[in-house]
C-alpha cells in the first residue's frame, strides 16, 4: 500500500490519529506491532502516543520517555512499551535495552528516534513521520510490512487509508 499523508491542525488531531491507529490494532493483535515515531523535537510523537494509549483505555499520564527511555503500559489486551532513544549517545547503548524482547503477540512497541538505536531497534511495521507545517502538523504513515499495511487499512480514512478497503 502506498503511504498516507495527512494534514493535522494541531495536538487534538494528532491525538485523534493515535486513536484511529489504536482502534485498528485488533487486526494485528496476534502478531504484535512495532511503530516507529519519527520527527523533530516538538513534532508530536508523544502526542500521538498519548492519543493511542488513551484510546486503548489508559487513564493516567503519558509522559515522554526521554529520561526514562522506556515507559511500560499494561492494558487489558495489550502490553505496550513506549521508547524514546533521543538521549542515546551511540547506537551501542540501545543493545542494553533489549528491544527485541518487547515485541511479539499482544505487544505494541512505540519507538521515538529509532534511527539512534541502529541495529538494536526491531524493524518497523509502520513508520509515522511527523513534521510541523502550516501552523499544524503533517503526518506521513508508511507501512513497511504486511502487519503495517493491515493496520493502516484497518484504521481507514482517519489514517489516510482508502475507504472500504479490506486489510490483507
Amino acid at each position: 500500500m502506498p503511504e498516507s499523508i495527512l494534514n493535522l491542525a494541531g495536538a487534538a488531531e494528532t491525538e485523534a490519529l493515535g486513536g484511529a491507529l489504536a482502534t485498528a490494532l485488533s487486526v494485528v493483535h496476534a502478531e504484535g506491532c512495532c511503530i516507529w515515531l519519527c520527527g523533530d523535537l516538538g513534532a508530536g510523537k508523544t502526542t500521538l502516543a498519548r492519543g493511542l494509549l488513551h484510546a486503548l483505555g489508559h487513564t493516567g499520564r503519558v509522559p515522554s520517555p526521554t529520561y526514562t527511555l522506556v515507559e511500560p503500559y499494561e492494558l487489558s489486551s495489550w502490553q505496550i512499551h513506549h521508547v524514546d532513544l533521543y538521549r542515546l549517545q551511540s547506537a551501542a547503548e540501545a543493545v542494553h535495552l533489549d528491544l527485541a524482547e518487547l515485541t511479539g503477540p499482544g505487544r505494541l512497541l512505540l519507538i521515538e528516534w529509532p534511527e539512534r538505536g541502529g541495529k538494536a531497534v526491531p524493524p518497523a511495521d509502520l513508520i509515522v513521520s511527523l513534521a510541523l507545517a502550516d501552523g499544524g502538523r503533517k503526518a506521513r504513515l508508511q507501512p513497511v510490512s504486511v502487519i503495517g499495511t493491515r493496520l493502516l487499512y484497518a484504521a481507514g480514512p482517519a489514517a489516510g487509508a482508502p475507504r472500504g478497503q479490506t486489510p490483507l
